[in-house]
């Protein structure tokens, strides 16, 4: 009479559940099957997670349907006994039939492209690029590892090696976690298209680290404000002025940099008072925007006869303000990520503030300056958030900052 067990064979997590046909002396051949568990709760002798682990749904799912893989296989077993050929073959077919070959590519990094094509007009050119940018990551991590990723293969287990890869190559935690949501993102569009996925792909879990607010403070803007002309470079000037503008307006840099006069018009307020605004569509959401410019961007336009300063590419721009704020003095010591050239990894270490400094500041610090000076839902229409808990996330309110500001009102 057949018999049929499911068995480990390794003590590693996850490890893959086994499932063995035996029948006589005729019959022994044992397969893969497309579960697996932690060792540590899996029952030997009950060949079936732990029981006092049913109660958990993702358990008792695993437990039902091994138990119905079970079934199935055994009644296969004997409608094609006598008919057959009783093999590993027979039994890899069983567990993962044969299906008509499909239009689309099984390979992740060759679906990569599918996905492109059929969302660029979609989404953002900055969304493209980096999927782009993604795919020649999975083409290393695949000559690191001399494997081949599929569609299928997109489980806990490539989880874990492909962080452990990137922690490797230098990629900060946050990056890590992004990258496995676009590849997610990769795997559930391929699965709308009939390309087989893992069973595990929606339990892929990651998880975003809190990372350090920098932003420079209304006593660090003055100093920046005071910088002579005699102090800096022409190409520092240039830079100098943009940051202000940035700290000013709390727009992203791909929208703040294409800043030029024709975008300002004047209004009056309900006071009659002519007041300067800016009307631009933000290139990361597409909304149409129209934001008030404060008195002392305004300032700043009059030493360019109402223009903005000079263009700058965005590379160079970081570049800059690191160099004017230092010159500024902006050198408390902080905590921080700094890319470290003997191990090419970006590693947490206390640097000077100035060394922080990139293009993301202008808008965190428009945000932190000005919260609870302008109300919360005026500032959130301006940095684009769409809730205030992302907001306030964003500028590093803790409850304690939240509760002082509420004492205000008792």
């Amino acid at each position: 009479m057949a018999s049929i067990n499911l068995l480990l064979q390794s003590k590693k997590n996850p490890a893959v559940i086994y499932i063995r046909l035996r029948d006589g002396r005729t019959v022994d051949i044992k397969a893969k099957t497309n579960f697996h568990i932690n060792p540590v709760n899996w029952d030997k002798d009950g060949q079936r997670p732990i029981k006092k682990l049913l109660k958990d749904i993702s358990f008792a799912n695993l437990d039902t349907d091994l138990s119905d893989l079970k079934m199935r296989l055994l009644k296969e077993y004997n409608v094609s006994k006598g008919l057959k050929e009783i093999n590993i073959q027979w039994l890899n077919d069983f567990i993962n039939p044969p299906s008509p070959k499909s239009k689309y590519p099984d390979r992740l990094i060759d679906y990569i492209d599918v996905f492109i094509a059929y969302r660029e007009i979609d989404v953002k050119k900055a969304t493209i690029s980096k999927c782009y940018v993604i795919k020649h990551l999975l083409e290393r991590y695949e000559r690191s590892t001399a494997t081949i990723l599929y569609i299928r293969d997109i489980n806990t287990a490539f989880k874990i090696n492909f962080e452990k890869y990137c922690i490797d190559m230098g990629y900060a935690p946050n990056t890590i976690a992004r990258n496995i949501r676009f590849i997610k993102t990769f795997c559930r569009h391929a699965k709308s298209n009939g390309v087989e996925t893992h069973f595990q792909l929606d339990s892929i879990k990651v998880k975003y680290y809190k990372v350090d607010n920098i932003y420079l403070n209304l006593l660090e803007l003055q100093k920046i404000e005071k910088l002579q002309s005699n102090e800096l470079s022409e190409g520092l000037e240039n830079a100098k002025d943009w940051l202000l503008i940035s700290c000013y307006c709390g727009q992203r840099i791909s929208d703040f940099l294409r800043f030029d006069k024709s975008m300002i018009r004047f209004e009056k307020n309900n006071a009659g008072e002519l007041k300067p605004l800016i009307e631009f569509t933000q290139v990361k959401t597409g909304k149409l925007m129209t934001v008030p410019l404060d008195f002392k961007i305004m300032e700043i336009l009059k030493k360019y006869d109402g223009n903005f300063p000079r263009k700058i590419a965005d590379q160079k721009y970081n570049e800059y303000i690191k160099k004017v704020c230092k010159i500024a003095k902006i050198n408390d010591e902080i905590t921080g990520l700094k890319f470290n050239p003997d191990t090419k990894k970006k590693e947490e270490r206390i640097c000077q503030k100035w060394e922080l400094v990139s293009s993301h500041i202008g808008r965190r610090s428009f945000a932190t300056n000005k919260y609870g000076v302008i109300p919360t839902s005026f500032l959130m229409y301006i940095t684009g958030h769409t809730t205030e808990a992302m907001f306030l996330k964003y500028i590093g309110k803790s409850n304690k900052d939240i509760a002082m500001h509420l004492s205000d009102y008792f």
